[in-house]
């Protein structure tokens, strides 16, 4: 899938040898085209990941439909199969007999906590979720997520190998639902949802809000940050707003059923501002990707200046 293609090309341009492994050849064969077209335009733009040039990374990426044969020898496995808790419990079950005590076993999920998948492995200490954004070549953030038995050393280890390959990882003390960034992202999508249905905004001018204002300001620091420079520190921004953030908060409604008339009425304002066609779709991503390559650039620029 497209999560797994985009790791491959992360752990190549750190320098590593990656194998992919599905049950289909052809899912693998167009995986590796699509792979191989999309490294070789990074390079041709200057958007290219990692010191290494296309030709070297793409030598580090093999395919292989036997699970025994992918995994020998590999110190870190990223599971990347649709979010099916069965399926992914079946695949952690079958590594599980396959692996070493060094393996550390990971998982992509975005939102099944690690003892729903995990509890009951043998090898329960190798495991942990390193759940990232999409598409995680172009935006860097892993959420690294322990269960409750996963050793100290593997959440290290993980940190450690997200950072070389230039993620920018971040660890979660304990599991909750959601994980962070799924729990601040549908936070937003709730209100914005309730926004539109009450007729306050049009779902255009919602994402305008987000992409025009406050994702202005989150594309370089969070919400707290933002709260500490936008009064003297944090303790004067709760004094000055402590009583209005409250009052506004009070005022939310119910979380929401994300069906019926207002589902209608967003989805025909996205679907006339991007026709749910295929090829339409495809270039919108494309476009967001692009964005989000020149976004990445210009953050590292900032960071080295």
């Amino acid at each position: 899938g497209l999560i797994g293609r985009s790791w491959a090309m992360v752990f190549a341009a750190g320098g590593f040898k990656v194998k992919l492994y599905d049950i289909a050849q052809q899912q693998l064969t167009s995986a590796l085209e699509n792979i191989h077209k999309q490294v070789k335009e990074l390079e041709e733009s200057g958007f290219l990941k990692g010191s290494l040039s296309a030709q070297q990374q793409l030598a580090l990426i093999s395919t292989c439909t036997d699970l025994k044969t992918a995994v020998e020898g590999a110190t870190f496995i990223q599971e990347c199969t649709p979010e099916n808790l069965e399926l992914k419990k079946k695949i952690f079950g079958q590594l599980d007999l396959i692996v070493g005590d060094k393996t550390i076993l990971s998982s992509s999920t975005s939102c099944l906590l690690p003892t729903k998948l995990f509890t009951g492995l043998k090898h329960v200490k190798q495991c942990i979720v390193s759940h990232p954004v999409n598409p995680p070549y172009f935006v860097p953030l892993v959420e690294i997520v322990p269960h409750p038995e996963t050793d100290p050393s593997t959440t290290e280890r993980t940190y450690a190998l997200m950072k070389k390959i230039g993620q920018s990882p971040v660890k979660l003390n304990r599991e909750i639902e959601g994980f962070v960034l799924n729990r601040l992202q549908y936070a937003v999508i709730s209100e914005a949802w309730r926004l539109v249905g009450e007729g306050i905004v049009s779902p255009t001018d919602l994402d305008l809000v987000m992409s025009d204002g406050l994702g202005m300001r989150y594309a370089f620091i969070g919400p707290l940050e933002t709260m500490h420079l936008n009064a003297e520190g944090i303790s004067n921004y709760c004094e000055r707003y402590r009583e209005g953030m409250k009052h506004v908060l009070n005022t939310f409604g119910p979380i929401p059923e994300f069906s019926g008339e207002i589902q209608q009425k967003i989805s025909q304002a996205m679907s006339e501002k991007i026709p749910v066609v295929p090829k339409v779709l495809d270039a919108r991503r494309k476009r967001r990707d692009d964005y989000l390559t020149g976004l990445a650039k210009l953050k590292k620029q900032m960071k080295s200046d």
